[in-house]
């Protein structure tokens, strides 16, 4: 039988963390919010300092696009629930550990209940708005909070909302990006990113969490770090904390707020729903041609003709030729689709381009 002082022994000779560190792991509770790239780094590498109890939430399943970055998935994987999945590669390493999952989307309504009983809270999302509700949520509850993100080549970290001595909150989201944006950003399946800066940002969300529970050296507070994996250069961010202000907002804000993708503002003649679509593929496939503006092409059951990474999207626009036929766009939820077919509007303003409503993932 496995024995946490023998599964812990290279952890608990560290002098600083000890048998005393280490029971404040097994006592801990972390709920990790996205099972990708970051999530499944950080969840694995949690589950192997000893973290007591490990929740996962996610309501997405494996796909062959994930496996290049989150290398703890299987090609036998694919189909397959990434947070029940993850969540068994745990339990196979880390006996020790309890380990649950959810399989839901986290929203207004459930996200409250999905991280009561944790101390410490990871956001390992791609989405924005997303993002928000987690840190408004976090705030409202005092919830301690560990921030990543990845744009491209750089990796953003960040301990939220952590309890000072003095009995004050440190700085949150909105002490550093106030508003929810209004417009939608790509996120890494329509921008691309490196594998290598996922697995870096996920650790350092990881080594946050080991901090903050065992009290050893000092969390990233009041700053957001932005690390850029091309020349390994670091840059702090200075972050004020508003505190009891920022709080009151926050509960106002909680109120109005959807949490949800905006879709730019949009003629609704450029939105083709899926029942259009459908009947074009069924009727005149010939007559239109689909292009995808993620980094590869969507595994659909319907033909893409080209594949167009949203990044090139400008100089694939100079080269457009036949403008004869209906275009139609997509991605995996619309918003960059939208994007693309703005751009694509403005260049050819005679064109008939349309952008598939909920994207591929609603087909």
């Amino acid at each position: 039988m496995i024995s946490a002082k023998n599964l812990y022994k290279r952890q608990t000779t560290l002098k600083e963390l000890g048998d005393k560190g280490q029971q404040r792991l097994q006592k801990a509770s972390v709920t990790i919010v996205g099972c990708g790239g970051l999530g499944s780094v950080a969840a694995v590498y949690l589950a192997g300092s000893g973290i007591g109890n490990i929740h996962l939430v996610d309501f997405d399943t494996v796909d062959v696009s994930n496996l290049h970055r989150q290398v703890f998935y299987k090609t036998e994987d694919i189909g397959k629930s990434k947070a029940e999945v993850l969540s068994n590669y745990i339990q196979s390493i880390s006996p020790l550990v309890t380990v649950t999952f959810s399989n839901e989307m986290v929203s207004k309504d459930n996200v409250k209940l999905l991280i009561s009983s944790a101390d410490v809270i990871l956001d390992c999302t791609d989405d924005l708005p997303t993002k928000y509700l987690l840190n408004d949520t976090c705030v409202l509850e005092d919830k301690v909070l560990v921030y990543g993100s990845l744009y491209k080549f750089d990796g953003y970290v960040a301990t939220f909302n952590y309890l000072n001595e003095n009995g004050d909150r440190t700085a949150n989201l909105r002490d550093a990006f106030p508003e929810i944006p209004t417009t939608s950003i790509p996120n890494c399946s329509e921008l691309g990113t490196l594998n290598s800066i996922v697995g870096i940002i996920g650790l350092m969300q990881a080594n946050e969490v080991l901090k903050i529970i065992t009290e050893l050296g000092k969390p990233i507070i009041n700053e957001l770090l932005i690390y850029n994996s091309l020349d390994n250069s670091q840059y702090r961010m200075k972050l004020k904390p508003k505190n009891i202000a920022t709080k009151q907002k926050i509960s106002l804000d909680f109120e109005k707020e959807s949490y949800k993708n905006t879709i730019p503002e949009t003629p609704e003649e450029l939105i083709i729903s899926q029942t259009d679509f459908k009947e074009l593929l069924s009727e005149n496939r010939d007559a239109i041609k689909i292009v995808s503006v993620l980094d590869d092409e969507p595994e659909v059951p319907f033909k893409i003709d080209e594949n167009v990474p949203f990044y090139d999207i400008d100089v694939w626009l100079e080269g457009v030729q036949d403008i004869s036929k209906k275009y139609i766009m997509v991605c995996n939820r619309g918003n960059t689709s939208m994007m693309a077919t703005l751009l694509f509007k403005e260049k050819y303003p005679e064109t008939n381009v349309l952008s598939l409503e909920g994207g591929v993932l609603r087909f």
